[in-house]
């Protein structure tokens, strides 16, 4: 319930903060936000009429399918219902007796409604004998009715519904084909999006896979939520006290006693919620009391784990979650290497700023300087020494990067090491300390900041991969304080890549994945490959917003002889994709439906990326006409562009 609030939210706050301003200024931003909805609306239904809609020969082939599952478990949809408008309620019943999947049952518990009509139509749907119905002598909650309807379930999984919403009709057939591919799934969601009266479709949530940091900000896993029947059974069902978020805290529960390789995101809209058609639910009609449900919930699952952290109300956004992570007691040192580029002496007083300008209370710089002939340069690396938290070495040979850093890694008195760009100003002093909270975990491998341009406007939250660029920065030219899509430019989020420009990592994890590249990446990509080298390794790469600095890159372009577009950087591209291709050809925190182009601006992708499996079951049956053996993956040597701007991002 809680995430239905919350997916609006980044446009509540801005209707909010608009209410403050004079009536002159009131109606062109109206005008601004309807126009806006309008335009995104519009789109959304073009896509779904093209990718989204079923015909009847997908139909037809879904049928097929199903005949040919191995595996086809009975799946129980839970529904507590309390006074919905009555049309709703059908509408909500009928897509569950629509299914394409046919091995289902519906559990419906109904809350002691008072409406004749509403009992009437519980009534009549029992006559499908796959809908059961239990009825409370008195009101409860909606955690009190789901533990009711849980009660009815004999399903070896459980799909959670609400009263006026919609599944579609191949929903429940999408979850039983991931139980196919991986029977030992404990939990699996979907994408979902919201319906109005009329039926029109709109504010489509695409997802990433498995994101516990992102789950932490919001409840990722919402809608549509399947889960293993023992699973519920064995944290005890819906907690009365959380209304509002008693999803949010049944998933926290469920996650705790399952593990990330047995949660499932199924990356397909699969549920369509209600919004704005009369009837509020509890969470619209009580956001702060659900808001603070929902901190409560996640600070009690933080605790269970025993997590130097605490929940609190997001600075930017108060009715989402951050986590603040607490860095240990004795501030481990944290040596920054800063590899001076070709250029003014100017990012050299900069690189002494940063000491000034941070809060954290043990760290050295390291200032990486490459055979400077300026008379300037050197002149203010001699200012920088006299800085008893400073060094300053000198590297010489032709230009490599990644070798350059290596040489300071391998000199640092720091455990944890920080890649620092020499044109980064900072925003907040306690940047390195955020880092360092999470920097420091057993899980965590490299740690990102939020990089933001001189005009305020973000220039990195993160990498995606994506072919042919290699990788992408998410939230590129947001607004510093923006929410974001679904609010990946304010909340704490896993990645696949973080930026070389801010990037921390535990000097032992470095060390263990052999550094950066410096013989096949000397001059760019250098840090997209660290990150997966990290990842291949077992740990996680977080993005952090709560970490912001500037990244001025001012006159860089002119400055830097040695980086073009030139075969070197095209070789290193070559490198890349040959190395990690498999990786690259799809991003598990991005979305298949969303593009993934020079900035991963989360647009719908016309067409998107995900094959449908009813397809691929039938690619499957006749790739003998076509002539070619049948594969899952798209050939990533067919995606691969001649000419790559890859350095235009430079360690970016």
């Amino acid at each position: 319930m809680f995430h239905k609030l919350a997916s609006n939210e980044h446009l509540d706050y801005l209707r909010s903060r608009a209410q403050r301003l004079p009536n002159w200024m009131r109606s062109p931003l109206k005008r601004l936000f309807k126009t806006t909805n309008q335009q995104q609306t519009r789109q959304y239904q073009k896509w779904v009429q093209q990718y989204d809609t079923l015909t009847p020969s997908d139909v037809d082939a879904i049928r097929r399918h199903v005949e040919l599952l191995r595996h086809k478990p009975l799946l129980s949809v839970v529904m507590p219902v309390y006074n919905p408008p009555t049309w709703a309620l059908r509408a909500a019943i009928e897509s569950v007796r629509e299914q394409l999947y046919p091995n289902w049952e519906l559990c419906i518990a109904d809350d002691a409604s008072p409406d004749r009509h509403v009992r009437a139509l519980l009534e009549e749907s029992t006559r499908d004998p796959r809908i059961k119905l239990v009825r409370r002598a008195v009101n409860g909650n909606i955690s009190a009715a789901s533990n009711s309807a849980l009660s009815l379930v004999q399903g070896e999984f459980v799909a959670l519904m609400d009263h006026d919403d919609v599944l579609a009709s191949h929903a429940l057939y999408e979850v039983v084909v991931a139980l196919n591919d991986r029977s030992d799934l404990d939990i699996i969601y979907s994408d979902e999006d919201q319906i109005d009266r009329r039926g029109r479709r709109q504010t489509p949530y695409f997802k990433t896979d498995w994101n516990k940091e992102l789950f932490l900000g919001h409840n990722l896993i919402s809608h549509l939520g399947v889960y293993r029947r023992s699973l519920l059974e064995s944290v005890g069902g819906f907690r009365l006290g959380f209304e509002g978020s008693q999803d949010y805290d049944l998933a926290l529960r469920c996650v705790e006693s399952s593990s990330p390789d047995r949660i499932h995101h199924i990356p397909t809209v699969l549920y369509h919620w209600r919004r704005d058609f009369g009837a509020r639910s509890f969470s619209e009609a009580t956001p702060a009391r659900c808001a603070q449900a929902a901190r409560r919930a996640i600070d009690e699952h933080l605790q269970r784990g025993r997590e130097n952290a605490v929940a609190e109300s997001h600075p930017v956004l108060p009715r989402w979650v951050r986590v603040r992570r607490k860095p240990p007691t004795t501030a481990p040192t944290v040596t920054l290497i800063v590899p001076m580029l070709v250029g003014t002496g100017l990012p050299a007083a900069r690189a002494r700023d940063v000491l000034e300008q941070t809060d954290y209370p043990n760290v050295e710089l390291l200032v990486v300087e490459h055979e400077s002939r300026s008379t300037e340069r050197q002149s203010l690396l001699q200012k920088l020494s006299g800085d008893p938290h400073v060094r300053t070495l000198t590297y010489r040979g032709a230009f490599n990067y990644s070798a350059m850093v290596n040489m300071a890694a391998r000199q640092a008195n720091g455990a944890i090491l920080g890649l620092l760009s020499d044109d980064i100003e900072v925003i907040n002093p306690g940047w390195l300390s955020e880092m360092v909270s999470w920097a420091v975990r057993d899980d965590v491998g490299a740690v990102g900041a939020k990089l933001v341009h001189s005009d305020g406007r973000v220039r990195h939250g993160g990498l995606a991969l994506a072919l042919p660029g290699i990788a992408n920065p998410f939230n590129d030219r947001l607004r510093r304080n923006a929410a974001g899509y679904f609010g990946r430019n304010a909340l704490v989020s896993e990645v696949s890549a973080v930026a070389g420009a801010c990037l921390l990592v535990r000097r032992s994890v470095y060390e263990q994945v052999g550094g950066l590249d410096d013989i096949n990446l000397p001059v760019t990509f250098n840090d997209v490959d660290l990150c997966l080298k990290v990842r291949r390794c077992g740990y996680r790469n977080i993005w952090t917003p709560h970490a912001e600095l500037y990244h001025h890159q001012s006159g860089r372009e002119n400055s830097d002889a040695h980086i073009d577009n030139s075969k070197d950087v095209r070789a290193e591209a070559a490198h890349m994709l040959k190395t990690w291709s498999l990786e690259l050809s799809r991003d598990p925190f991005h979305n298949d439906n969303l593009v993934n182009d020079a900035t991963t601006s989360f647009e719908l992708a016309f067409p998107p990326r995900r094959r449908k499996p009813w397809q691929d079951q039938l690619a499957a049956r006749d790739h003998s006409v076509i002539g070619q053996p049948f594969s899952k993956e798209t050939p990533v040597q067919a995606r691969i562009a001649s000419g790559s701007t890859a350095a235009d991002r430079l360690h970016d």
